[in-house]
């Protein structure tokens, strides 16, 4: 697991020995205790388990070329995993450097040599601790196994998955890792969606790393524990996330967006997204930005206005076309159904009287609205008063024989019915007193009177004189030459 890379970034050179044991482990420089070799660079880092930290010892046996400030050969110890972690020293000479404890959970351990004056260099070794920040809450109980595999072109990375899946309760202390295979010839590229830690800036009781080719320390590309995380972008087509969180900090969470892509050129069903990344052509317009910059949900609008019809075509014309026969087939049923129930009979009933016989009773009477006319000078106003009045006094003596009429016997021949109007109608006369006559005065406009009178018999309808008749669509009696005379 130790090794080192020559220039080329090719070959692997063995870096000494490392030999791990539950509680510590031992390591050495290359050759220990012969000789180490020139021009030889290796990292070695030491990951205790949570609520940990590290004891470092070098034995008496060490030797390493002595310089000004240890520029040539040396060791380097640094606080954390990283090589930008605060540095705790940096070592050469023939007198072993003083028992290191870490901080945390890293220590971070470069050994340096140059092509000159080589020596016999060093054998360390390491214990774990008790981390005294967290000795009020005493030994972390064991952590459940949290392991999850993830692939293709993109896939959504949360922590809520700890639960959904059933890998930890909401209270345990939990220390989880998502392993993330890109296709063949691809890398990776990681963006957070959602990122919160409960006890910000307390890298020991939580955070959120990223490795890039596998889950071992020196792998780690990133760390994050503060109050903002960056996107990572992968040299290799295996990443892997890590989230730690202790009993107090479970409330911590991160969503994040894995895509896998190549680099240019890109093929025929890829997507170019103008930095230097190649994403399958599924994943435009798709509603999340997969490009470093949102090249790929530019104009997305425009193209799903272009593609409605083809989304009725193929997603919604199925459900048109079900719902199409379903409806086709209730309307063919209910029109059998309609067919096959039974006609209604309907019998003409026969009439049980004659309606000749009756027709006078239940007719209703006939009125005619008859308009005199004349031509000659306008009378005076006293003349017209006086022939309204007699018309008034007519109207109420016919209103009482068509009362009369109605109410008699219904038997009655049509001449009893003459007989009886002419007798009611001498009756009526009578009673009218006489009023004197007025010399005439022939008029010189027209003159307009209206006279309406019931009409029992045809003969009295033939037998009225009128100039000229109007049909006026309102009921009305017709005047016969009798009741014209009295008029005048």
């Amino acid at each position: 697991t130790e090794k080192q890379t020559t220039s080329e970034g090719q070959k692997p050179v063995q870096c000494g020995t490392w030999t791990k044991y539950a509680e510590g482990g031992i390591f050495t420089s290359p050759n220990y205790p012969n000789k180490y070799p020139p021009d030889r660079e290796c990292v070695y880092i030491i990951e205790a388990a949570p609520r940990q930290c590290i004891e470092l010892h070098f034995d008496e046996k060490y030797s390493i070329e002595p310089s000004w400030e240890c520029k040539f050969d040396h060791i380097e110890v640094r606080d954390g995993p990283f090589g930008f972690s605060p540095i705790i020293g940096r070592f050469c000479g023939q007198q072993n450097p003083p028992m290191i404890k870490s901080s945390g959970r890293f220590l971070w351990i470069k050994f340096f040599a140059d092509g000159e004056l080589e020596s016999i260099g060093f054998s360390a070794r390491y214990n774990f601790t008790p981390d005294p920040d967290f000795k009020d809450l005493g030994v972390l109980k064991p952590l459940p196994v949290c392991e999850f595999e993830m692939g293709g072109p993109e896939g959504i990375v949360e922590s809520v998955q700890i639960v959904k899946e059933g890998k930890a309760s909401e209270t345990e202390a939990v220390d989880c890792k998502w392993y993330i295979r890109a296709p063949p010839r691809s890398k990776i590229y990681l963006r957070f969606l959602d990122y919160e830690m409960q006890n910000s800036n307390e890298c020991k009781r939580n955070f959120v790393a990223v490795y890039d080719g596998s889950s071992s320390v020196e792998d780690l590309k990133a760390k994050f524990c503060s109050t903002v995380a960056n996107d990572v972008m992968l040299r290799t087509g295996l990443g892997v996330i890590r989230m730690w969180a202790d009993e107090g900090s479970r409330s911590s969470r991160f969503q994040m967006l894995f895509t896998s892509f190549q680099e240019p050129p890109c093929e025929a069903n890829t997507f170019f997204c103008h930095s230097n990344m190649c994403i399958n052509n599924t994943l435009v317009c798709n509603g999340l930005q997969n490009c470093v910059y949102p090249w790929d949900e530019n104009h997305c609008k425009e193209k799903r206005k272009a593609n409605l019809l083809d989304q009725l075509t193929n997603t919604s014309g199925t459900i048109i076309g079900v719902t199409s026969c379903i409806v086709i087939i209730l309307i063919v049923i209910s029109v059998i159904v309609q067919i096959k129930q039974p006609r209604k009979k309907f019998v003409q009933r026969k009439t049980d009287f004659d309606q000749t016989v009756f027709q006078e009773v239940f007719e209703p009477p006939h009125y005619e609205l008859c308009t005199l006319r004349g031509t000659g000078p306008t009378a005076d106003l006293a003349d017209v008063a006086d022939d309204f009045e007699n018309y008034h006094k007519l109207r109420r003596s016919s209103s009482k024989c068509i009362h009369d009429h109605h109410c008699g016997s219904q038997v009655s021949s049509i001449k009893g019915s003459r007989s009886n109007l002419s007798t009611r109608d001498a009756s009526v006369l009578t009673e009218i007193q006489p009023q004197p006559v007025k010399p005439l005065i022939q008029p010189m406009n027209r003159r307009n009177i209206l006279v309406m009178k019931h009409s029992y018999s045809q003969d009295a309808a033939d037998a009225c004189e009128i100039d000229e008749i109007e049909e006026v669509p309102t009921t009305s009696h017709r005047l016969s030459r009798h009741d014209k005379a009295v008029q005048r």
